[in-house]
């Protein structure tokens, strides 16, 4: 993320980066994960360059974001709207409006399985995320799924027998990089 931006203003190096939006909605008509966003691309990056912040981060738009490119590929003017989603993403984890959201925590669960396992543990993760959620209704909309996926032998309910990869440096590498060093 370019840190350029002040303090007071979170949004300033992102604006800089989308500055020459036009606000044409190639962005929009590009994602192919826009049928499930609250707000549209385009009309986040109007929000941007008008630095509502709040309602940026209120909106789970950005989270949305599969950096798929398409937008960025297909953009008139050529801006990095993939990079700039990815520093939305950053910024509303750093200003703590992301932490409780279900894909911050889903991907922290993640995470955790690959540090402890080497590689995910579907089960192990998947428990620990509808823990954290505290929704018991929650396992109920993912029971169906999570029968095909074992009746196909694609997720175990024990988990992988390989050895564990030691992948402490490559997290330790990544923490380093993400302060800036």
């Amino acid at each position: 993320m370019n840190t350029a931006g002040s303090s007071t203003d979170p949004l300033a190096a992102v604006r800089i980066k989308i500055s020459a939006c036009i606000q044409c909605g190639t962005c929009t008509g590009s994602c192919p994960n826009e049928f499930a966003m609250d707000v549209t691309p385009r009309y986040l990056w109007r929000q941007v360059l008008a630095g509502e912040t709040r309602e940026i981060f209120l909106s789970q738009t950005f989270l949305m974001c599969s950096s798929c490119y398409s937008c960025t590929l297909r953009c008139p003017r050529g801006l990095p709207l993939t990079e700039a989603m990815s520093d939305l993403k950053q910024i509303g984890l750093k200003l703590g409006f992301t932490n409780k959201t279900a894909s911050a925590m889903f991907y922290r669960q993640f995470l955790k399985s690959i540090r402890r396992h080497g590689r995910v543990h579907e089960m192990e993760m998947m428990s620990a995320w509808f823990w954290a959620m505290k929704n018991p209704m929650l396992p109920l909309r993912f029971s169906s799924l999570g029968l095909r996926l074992m009746s196909r032998g694609k997720v175990s309910l024990m988990g992988s027998s390989g050895s564990k990869t030691d992948l402490s440096a490559l997290f330790r590498r990544v923490a380093a990089l993400e302060q800036g060093g």
